[in-house]
């Protein structure tokens, strides 16, 4: 018996010594990316025009990095905040805010060079080479044309700086391990020819795709793409979940014409659509449907024109649900 406790004490004594050698080796050993590159971007006029139509449509910079009212349907900007991060992305993941991303020297990206900002957008890297949570969605920017990329840049650049500091994040185990392994090195694509509408469209839905197609152990449900049903904490209480856009006709968007694609998203763009005061454990989206309707009419349609050519999935979404103490009444 005395032989058996040595044997198994050992055993695990091995077993602790294996998972302490690979939790040490992987966080000095990842992320595995290059160094920040020597980067000084000169912006044009067009790159700042191309850089804030991405920033606050597509590439959901400014609705993730500023200030929503959540007291309004769909959460529209709160002007002033333009930038200044601190909403928490964690949920269970751990505490992991939006940076600010303002020039302040102090608590935004000031004294971050282009190069690092660059490496931060596309590689998942911080200035100190931590690794960002994947919310910051650079696996997708990875694959971004890399013009696009140093025109959001040069954007930034531009904005206000201002005082809000956020504190750092803090990954909960064994996420903060996982997280370590994501960042790698960009996949950069150029931007579509005009006339290839469901590339075009294809390029600009990598923001759909994040938040409408459900997810396990870091990896998109090839059989769920855009099924939707991916849950969020509601901006007042309660669970909200998002939508169905596959092109299925009973639980998607399949029997939606384009027309009434582009109209959703334009109609956001009047204060009597989002000026509806929301209280307490009552219904309100996450969408960031007042900064999409910044986009263009074309790109909206390209994005439908994509959108419709994925498979349908039926999956029936309950928008909304009060918060379990209220849900049993």
């Amino acid at each position: 018996m005395r032989k058996f406790f040595k044997v198994t004490g050992i055993v695990f004594a091995v077993v602790l010594l294996l998972i302490a050698a690979g939790y040490i080796y992987i966080m000095y050993q990842y992320p595995k990316v290059p160094p920040a590159p020597d980067m000084k971007i000169s912006a044009t006029p067009q790159m700042l025009e191309r850089g804030k139509y991405l920033a606050n449509t597509f590439a959901s910079c400014m609705d993730c990095h500023s200030g929503r009212d959540w007291s309004k349907f769909g959460g529209p900007l709160l002007p002033g905040t333009e930038g200044k991060g601190g909403e928490d992305f964690g949920e269970t993941a751990g505490y992991i805010p939006a940076r600010n991303i303002t020039p302040d020297m102090e608590t935004g990206m000031g004294s971050w060079t282009d190069g690092e900002i660059f490496r931060a957008i596309t590689m998942g890297v911080d200035k100190n080479g931590e690794p960002l949570g994947p919310m910051m969605p650079y696996m997708y920017y990875r694959n971004m044309d890399e013009e696009d990329v140093k025109s959001i840049i040069a954007y930034i650049r531009t904005l206000s700086p201002i005082k809000n500091e956020v504190k750092p994040h803090s990954f909960n185990f064994p996420v903060n391990l996982i997280f370590r392994t994501i960042p790698t090195t960009p996949d950069f694509r150029k931007f579509p020819d005009q006339n290839n509408k469901t590339a075009i469209g294809e390029y600009y839905s990598g923001g759909c795709m994040a938040c409408h197609s459900p997810m396990d152990k870091g990896e998109f449900i090839k059989d769920k793409m855009f099924a939707g049903g991916v849950e969020f904490p509601a901006p007042k209480g309660g669970t909200v979940r998002s939508a169905n856009i596959s092109p299925d006709k009973e639980t998607g968007i399949g029997s939606w014409t384009k027309e009434q694609f582009i109209q959703r998203f334009k109609s956001f763009k009047n204060p009597d659509t989002y000026n509806i005061t929301v209280n307490q454990n009552e219904f309100n989206t996450v969408m960031p449907w007042t900064f999409y309707a910044e986009a263009n009419d074309d790109d909206l349609g390209a994005v439908y024109d994509f959108l419709m050519t994925q498979k349908p999935v039926s999956n029936k979404v309950e928008k909304y649900s009060l918060p379990d103490k209220y849900s049993a009444r």
